[in-house]
């Protein structure tokens, strides 16, 4: 856990339905440090156990989401260090919050830059006020992104706009981030308004084909053939007191009542 716990600190908290991460370095613009990343993974592990529905990925402040990795911390390091401290370190984290199986949405309330829009790409969903600026910089220290930044941006909004975030280094605002797709909504002046009314839509589906049909559409990106996985799946699904609710429901004319698994 963190070796300065007033200032790198992650909390979580789960209501049953809604589990929320919340990273608090609101002093350093939510700058990730390595500390702060393995609180994360540790986070996350309790969460990917837990019966919560839906994750939500919050920072502290007022000031940014996070302006990405902490260059004090980074700069310390040998290249040696920068490979298997630091790199491998944030991939491990962000690769464990996208393979979770609950919907995750980063909920983006200012600036998120370099690592930390790496943080929000990561998850399934990003909201973003209407001052939101997203933006991969690197290039201009001389470095590139390093936690999955070029894989998910491209898959989100095609290789030539890719490069011209991460090579001009200009920062997308949020009404040029929805029309790109780097954004699932925005602009938006009421977030948590906003994040509430994503979150019952969410809720109305039910809680295990929701995660398969997460688990189906990441096999898709990586090339799995569907006519396979979604036999497999559907037998599956078919077969859970979910799918008994949801057709119970549609024929009584009731809103199904979907239990926390």
């Amino acid at each position: 856990m963190s070796t300065d716990p007033g200032t790198v600190t992650v909390s979580t908290h789960d209501d049953g339905l809604v589990a929320t991460v919340l990273l608090d370095r609101a002093s350093r613009r939510n700058a990730l440090a390595p500390e702060l990343l393995l609180e994360l993974e540790a986070a996350l592990e309790e969460i990917a156990a837990s019966a919560s529905r839906v994750v939500l990925v919050r920072t502290a402040g007022t000031r940014a989401f996070s302006v990405g990795a902490d260059i004090t911390a980074f700069t310390a390091l040998a290249p040696v260090d920068m490979w298997r401290r630091w790199t491998a370190v944030g991939h491990r984290v962000f690769a464990r919050l996208a393979a979770l199986p609950q919907p995750t949405i980063a909920v983006v309330d200012g600036p998120a830059l370099g690592g930390g829009l790496e943080l929000a790409l990561a998850c399934d969903f990003r909201i973003a006020h209407a001052a939101a600026e997203l933006g991969l910089p690197e290039t201009g220290l001389g470095l590139i992104p390093g936690w999955g930044g070029t894989e998910r941006l491209t898959r989100l909004v095609g290789p030539s706009r890719a490069k011209e975030i991460i090579l001009t280094r200009r920062p997308v605002d949020a009404r040029t981030a929805l029309a790109w797709g780097l954004v699932t909504r925005s602009p938006v002046d009421d977030l948590d308004a906003e994040v509430d009314r994503f979150v019952a839509d969410l809720l109305g589906s039910g809680p295990l084909a929701q995660q398969v049909a997460k688990q189906l559409v990441d096999a898709a990106v990586g090339g799995a053939p569907s006519s396979v996985l979604e036999a497999v799946a559907c037998g599956f699904v078919a077969t859970t007191e979910d799918f008994a609710e949801g057709v119970g429901a549609f024929l009584d004319k009731r809103t199904p009542g979907f239990l926390a698994r």
